[in-house]
């Protein structure tokens, strides 16, 4: 076998963890293979509360090393992806009888200067009796607290890793399932199916990266046969979308009386999503749903505060998903740590598998990092840590900023409606260009699929971007299933099946 047919690196995982890692090997120099059972994104990673922050309720855990590694990461991530990363304002009221106003100010000054925070704007004290931000809350108190974060497109984050990776040299393989893996001379030998047609196929590997997510016990226990122990605690959470409750563009922060908190916060356009729950879950991560007790937990702590209550009648969209937190030993859910944890298994003769247990969207960067030290000590260093400072596909944006590239593109594409456009840029960022091409007017972009949905999006997204159901297009690319009937729905479904690109699993 030549050094060419033997990979360094082979990745289970097509989540944040496991694109963010194939990232940076890559771009070190590593040869990477990556292989994901469904769609980039298919599981946790397309399932949280859509935010890049440091974690506030964490330091109630004094989880002070996550939390500055996460304020940190902030600026770093919206730099380096600005199109679909941005700075949001969050309203914290203060309840009378919850955490005293103290404490909330306490922990907003660790908040604040804990991370080096340099760009987003500092914590400051609202008036409630005349602030905007109280207008759409019933008067609890006097006093709310505002403070920063960022939002994030966290299945759109996954899938510009694993292009950028791709257009370094790594193998991307969706729908693509690892069905076993075995040392041998030193290296993984490692059996992948398509879950399409059946076919199976045997790559080989210096290092096995086992960044499953949900499944990262089942991979260990089922797939490389190395251990029976359950490492991840599943925890589930779940979010509903509704019609908008305000018009403010900040986001609210709410503490429940279970001292547990959700989020209220401006989705999409006209939309409000809130969330989220957080319980044990057993079974397969992959049919998680949200319960009715969910939906009557979230519209009842929202309705504590809106003064127009929230029911399930109101809810438009749910979804819901399993996070694998490092079990330790934590009483409730809610206390289980947020941090991730790497763990090396192999003697120096043996293949190197290294497991990826816990992380969050925040700190994605940071694990990759860690993973590479691990990686470099087995296989040498080659090139050193470059991510901090390279922006994601579509993100190269120049000085100017968002605002300017989508004052261009409104003026190279002048038929496109500014909230179209406004969504394009969201999105694909300086690619949406590549999306419009030559066109110069609606009837250009091919088929009407509803919305402002057309083929030629459709057609970006399957060639450039592993879509190939509705599923992965409406929901984890686009978020367009919001706003399609069914009708229209089917008509995409028929679409891609003429096009040849259509896949049955997951759609």
């Amino acid at each position: 076998m030549s050094e060419k047919d033997v990979y360094d690196l082979f990745v289970i995982g097509g989540g944040i963890n496991g694109c963010g890692i194939a990232r940076d090997a890559v771009g070190r120099g590593y040869s990477v293979f990556l292989a994901e059972m469904d769609d980039l994104a298919s599981g946790t990673s397309s399932s949280s509360t859509k935010l890049v922050h440091g974690g506030l309720r964490y330091l109630e855990h004094y989880e002070f090393r996550l939390v500055r590694e996460a304020l940190i990461e902030r600026e770093v991530l919206w730099k380096n992806a600005p199109h679909i990363i941005w700075p949001l304002r969050f309203v914290l009221p203060h309840h009378t009888g919850l955490r005293p106003a103290w404490l909330l100010r306490l922990g907003l000054f660790l908040y604040d200067h804990l991370g080096g925070r340099k760009l987003l704007p500092p914590t400051r004290v609202l008036d409630m009796t005349s602030d905007p931000a109280a207008g759409p809350l019933k008067q609890l108190s006097g006093k709310a607290f505002e403070y920063s974060d960022c939002w994030v497109n966290d299945a759109r984050l996954v899938v510009l890793n694993a292009r950028d990776a791709a257009s370094r040299g790594a193998v991307i393989r969706t729908r693509t399932k690892v069905v076993d893996a075995k040392r041998a001379d030193g290296l993984w030998k490692v059996t992948i199916a398509d879950q399409l047609t059946g076919q199976s196929e045997t790559v080989t590997a210096r290092i096995l990266v086992n960044a499953a997510g949900p499944w990262v016990d089942d991979v260990l226990n089922g797939v490389t046969h190395s251990s029976n122990a359950q490492n991840v605690r599943l925890v589930q959470g779940s979010h509903i979308v509704v019609r908008s409750k305000f018009d403010d563009p900040r986001a609210y922060i709410f503490q429940n009386k279970d001292d547990r908190i959700i989020f209220a916060i401006p989705y999409e356009d006209g939309y409000t999503l809130i969330g989220t729950t957080d319980h044990d879950y057993q079974g397969d991560p992959g049919e998680t749903a949200i319960t009715d007790e969910e939906i009557a937990y979230l519209c009842d702590a929202s309705s504590e505060y809106f003064s127009e209550n929230v029911s399930a009648e109101d809810v438009v969209w749910t979804y819901s998903g399993v996070r694998p937190l490092y079990d330790d030993g934590a009483s409730e859910a809610k206390e289980a740590t947020r941090d991730y944890v790497l763990v090396a298994e192999g003697g120096a003769d043996d293949a190197l598998l290294i497991n990826v247990f816990g992380g969050k969207i925040t700190t994605y960067r940071k694990l990759a990092e860690a993973m590479m030290e691990k990686i470099e000590k087995r296989l040498g260093a080659k090139k050193g840590s470059w991510t901090a400072d390279a922006a994601l596909p579509g993100g190269e944006f120049p000085a100017t900023g968002f605002e300017h590239a989508l004052a261009e593109l409104q003026r190279d594409y002048d038929y496109l409606e500014p909230e179209h456009a406004r969504r394009l840029m969201r999105l694909y960022g300086l690619e949406a260009k590549t999306i419009l091409g030559e066109s110069k007017r609606y009837e250009d972009l091919g088929k009407h699929f509803g919305g402002d949905l057309y083929a030629a999006e459709v057609d970006y997204l399957v060639a450039h971007e592993w879509a190939r159901t509705t599923d992965d297009i409406l929901w984890r690319r686009t978020k367009r299933g919001l706003v399609l009937t069914d009708a229209q729905v089917d008509d995409l479904s028929g679409y891609l099946v003429q096009s040849g690109s259509y896949e049955t699993v997951g759609g």
